[in-house]
């Protein structure tokens, strides 16, 4: 019989071209549609290999999902960036490689996170998303996420509404 591990664990910079691959298949899935194709395609470029070694040796707090190995997921988190909102912390981003969503592992990968944020003494915090992001938008709802917040990010000629959800 095989088994096959699924690890969480803070990134180091030999996991930056697993970062790069997932963040490209997951925006272009998420965000198809609702960026403007200019200005996604930018923003994904962006974020190369060399871009994920250098936040990960600053010290951005990454958490690298595998799957045998291989970089199927991620989520960054810190202090709120938001000061007019409460909440200590906030996890900025958690993305998953579209083959791996809808198994749970999204669910896996949050938890982490925040358990990482508590551990900081983060113990309440936000996470905004972009509310044409439908699947996001359930996702973190059915987390228990309370919307708090409404607000408006652009992307080039296009302005695109964002919502911000609240746990305590």
């Amino acid at each position: 019989m095989t088994t096959t591990v699924t690890d969480i664990r803070l990134a180091d910079e030999t996991d930056s071209a697993g970062l790069e691959r997932v963040h490209a298949a997951s925006w272009r899935q998420a965000y198809t549609g609702i960026i403007p194709f200019r200005e996604l395609n930018a923003m994904i470029s962006r974020r190369d290999t060399a871009w994920w070694a250098r936040a990960i040796h600053a010290g951005a707090q990454v958490l690298v999902c595998s799957f045998g190995g291989t970089t199927v997921g991620y989520a960054t988190f810190g202090p709120n960036r938001t000061a007019a909102l409460a909440g200590q912390g906030e996890i900025y981003e958690l993305y998953l490689d579209p083959v791996f969503q809808g198994v749970g592992l999204g669910r896996r990968l949050f938890g982490a996170a925040r358990r990482r944020l508590s551990r900081d003494g983060l113990d309440s915090f936000l996470v905004w998303t972009l509310a044409e992001n439908l699947r996001a938008v359930d996702f973190y709802g059915a987390m228990g996420g309370v919307r708090v917040a409404t607000g408006t990010e652009r992307f080039g000629a296009r302005a695109v509404d964002k919502a911000a959800f609240r746990w305590a």
